[in-house]
């Protein structure tokens, strides 16, 4: 699930949020969310 949502914010993200990202640093601030937020469930939960 957490990777169709990466998947969906990664490809269409611009198109449905309304983001201007040349540089790609929503895109980057996106991931490492996903990241952390995995990391720390992972954590919580162990």
């Amino acid at each position: 699930m957490a990777g169709l949502a990466i998947a969906m914010l990664f490809g269409f993200g611009h198109t449905l949020l309304g983001w201007s990202d040349p540089q790609g640093h929503v895109q980057l601030a996106l991931f490492m969310a996903f990241i952390f937020g995995i990391i720390g469930g992972y954590r919580a939960r162990g």
